[in-house]
């Protein structure tokens, strides 16, 4: 039987959040030129697709995603022609390049909205969601935004509010207006035209919203200083999120697609796996949601095996599995301190790398980066001034990327950066790590090669999985097989014996393609260390090259 595997599920992919990754003007922030002159440590790192944060202009009230036109380039970040080189050179590295959408709303400087708000008998009035106040006068309903405060703002002029599940300076969009549609369907071209090779969709649940404008339900009174998740939380969201009318925009999009073998991932913010399954099934609208559970994980073996397992039997594919992001704090910072934290991380990732669906890494995952520490006098990120909470603050995760040693880590010639670099160190840099066997880097490469020849080897991607698959001394060790490959993470304490007779070791976490690695593991079994992940393979096989 042919396989009916599209390129994404066999690839690996990689965030690249544009202002922290490379400066190639040195003005303190990253730009399309700078990403161009790294675009080789991908490639050469394994990875199969790039994704590029948004980089159209923009106010930057978000840092780009409050857009301002969405078939532009910033010149913060470059212009056109910047861009057509980095898709150009990419392609020619083998590297896929997929950008960011932001199709919930837009920045409050968009000319749509700039006409939507210049009279209640605009032509693009209706682009955008407006309401009433309520009889007290105050917002419509109870809806609030993702960064804490009411999700409504009074337009004083019009005497209307306007809807915005982010910032006041991002209106959300009226997708109830198909003239909303043809525009966007325009835009998706404008890029496809440009070789870009699929989307990554911000909000892609909220797109909908209940024609009823009903209030959600209550679960806990607001309370003052909650933080932005706290009081998101505090609510049932019925009505502002997930509403079946968002899927036809995916499936209109899923078509325009199709032709460009471009594919549509979608920022599926949901911690519930049958919430995730809206999105993914049937199988005609995006072609992958990311799962956002392992960023909340409280490290555990039972939350590890629930986190990896509640997918899988929601939604045989379909999942882009993820650790870390712009939005979330660092991984190996969650899972622990120190090296136990990388460990638990890059286990984690081991993972993932052998579960349906593609694994993606946020720039610096590979280097096992925790976040860094910016003093309150250097923070940037909006919501940490919208609700007053430290703790809300998103700059630690998206301080600029040490390529090497020395002033500016290679990130840049600036005197000062947009963020600082913090405590980050010699040993976090690229140039270092790729000089050492040991270090996260050299270990997440040979994860990766793993990875590569697996997805080549006929058979592997279209086996089911069988979870509990490895004899162990340990219930702490979470397994599963595909086909004839098992995969094991060490999610306790002490060490923990997994047996591999008529097995070979494919990979360890602990150690990299440049250092020794047995053909056979001695005794029939290896000992794995709390964190430590190992991927076995039959005897027959001739281990990782």
């Amino acid at each position: 039987m042919q396989s009916t595997t599209r390129w994404w599920e066999t690839s690996v992919g990689y965030e690249v959040y544009i202002r922290s990754f490379a400066d190639g003007n040195g003005d303190g922030v990253g730009d399309f030129a700078g990403l161009t002159s790294r675009l080789e440590h991908l490639a050469w790192l394994g990875v199969d697709l790039v994704w590029v944060t948004p980089f159209y202009p923009s106010p930057m009230a978000d840092f780009g995603y409050d857009v301002a036109n969405y078939v532009d380039i910033d010149p913060l970040f470059g212009d056109l022609d910047q861009f057509d080189t980095m898709i150009n050179r990419a392609h020619e590295l083998g590297l896929r390049i997929i950008i960011d959408l932001v199709p919930n709303h837009t920045s409050d400087q968009h000319a749509w909205f700039q006409d939507a708000v210049s009279s209640v008998d605009s032509e693009r009035r209706d682009w955008y969601i407006w309401r009433d106040p309520a009889p007290d006068g105050g917002p419509p309903n109870n809806w609030i935004s993702h960064f804490g405060g009411p999700a409504w703002t009074l337009d004083e002029a019009s005497g209307q509010y306007y809807c915005h599940l982010f910032l006041p300076d991002q209106p959300d969009v009226n997708w109830a207006n198909p003239k909303v549609a043809e525009a966007w369907e325009n835009i998706l071209r404008f890029w496809l035209e440009r070789g870009v090779d699929g989307f990554r969709i911000d909000v892609t649940q909220g797109l909908g919203k209940d024609q009823g404008f009903r209030s959600n339900p209550e679960l806990r009174p607001l309370e003052a200083g909650m933080g932005r998740n706290e009081q998101w939380d505090s609510f049932e969201h019925r009505y502002d999120i997930l509403q079946p009318e968002t899927l036809e925009v995916f499936r209109n999009w899923r078509t325009i697609c199709e032709p460009y073998d471009a594919f549509l991932l979608g920022e599926t913010y949901v911690l519930d796996a049958q919430a995730l399954r809206h999105f993914l099934e049937p199988n005609d609208g995006i072609h992958l949601g990311f799962w956002f559970e392992p960023m909340h994980l409280l490290w555990s073996p039972e939350t590890v095996k629930a986190t990896l397992r509640a997918p899988i039997d929601a939604v045989p594919g379909g999942i882009g599995w993820a650790m870390s992001s712009h939005d979330d704090p660092r991984a190996p910072g969650r899972y622990g301190s120190g090296e136990l934290g990388q460990l638990r991380a890059l286990g984690l990732f081991a993972m993932f790398c052998g579960l349906p669906g593609t694994p993606f890494l946020y720039q610096g995952d590979e280097l096992g980066l925790i976040d860094s520490v910016v003093p309150p006098e250097r923070f940037a990120d909006p919501v940490v001034f919208r609700t007053g909470v430290e703790s809300d603050s998103r700059d630690g995760c998206r301080t600029p990327l040490p390529w090497q040693p020395g002033k500016g880590f290679g990130f840049s010639t600036s005197a000062e950066t947009w963020l600082p670099f913090g405590d980050r160190a010699d040993r976090d840099t690229v140039a270092t790590q790729r000089q050492d066997p040991s270090s996260p880097l050299s270990r997440t490469r040979s994860l990766l090669s793993v990875r590569r020849e697996l997805t080549a080897a006929p058979g592997f991607v279209d086996s089911d999985v069988v979870w509990d698959a490895a004899e162990t001394s340990s219930q702490d060790v979470v397994s599963f097989r595909r086909g004839e490959i098992t995969f094991a993470l060490h999610a306790g304490v002490g060490e923990a014996i997994v047996q591999t007779v008529g097995s070979v070791v494919m990979y360890r976490s602990t150690q990299s393609v440049d250092t020794e690695l047995p053909e056979a593991p001695s005794g029939d079994s290896v000992t794995l260390q709390p964190g430590e992940a190992v991927i076995l393979g039959p005897a027959t096989y001739g281990g990782i090259a």
